[in-house]
């Protein structure tokens, strides 16, 4: 039993040194009137840990709920697939980004994603949106 429990805990430790946590988020525009608030930065925050050089996965919040995604990149151009945790297959967004080194391990990154269903107008409405990104 001390076997397994020291395997599980190494294997623990090396994933956690050897990992590439980042910490996320989008910034939201105020609406006409209001001023940029926190709450514009802190709203959609979320973590990702990076599997390889390619891959990353992580949650996000997405207002009340959190949501899933994944990345994978193409040196700094990445597409990526994000769905809530409930109904996943009916909320699903695809997208693609660019994440731009500001400084040392600060990262903007502009992204556009489109649901991959209509909605009940028959529609498909996506949205651009600029994030940041710390990578620990």
């Amino acid at each position: 039993m001390k076997k397994i429990l020291f395997t599980i805990i190494t294997v623990f430790t090396t994933l956690i040194a050897s990992a590439q946590f980042s910490i996320m988020s989008s910034i939201s525009m105020p609406e006409e009137g209001s001023d940029f608030e926190i709450s514009s930065i802190s709203e959609n925050i979320g973590v990702g840990y990076e599997i390889n050089e390619k891959i990353m996965a992580g949650a996000v919040k997405n207002g009340e709920n959190y949501d899933l995604f994944g990345r994978y990149y193409f040196e700094n151009i990445y597409v990526s697939l994000q769905a809530p945790i409930e109904e996943a297959s009916e909320n699903m967004k695809i997208g693609a980004g660019y994440s731009y080194n500001v400084w040392k391990k600060l990262y903007i990154e502009p992204n556009y994603s489109i649901p991959m269903k209509e909605d009940e107008s028959g529609e498909r409405e996506g949205e651009f949106i600029i994030g940041v990104a710390y990578k620990l």
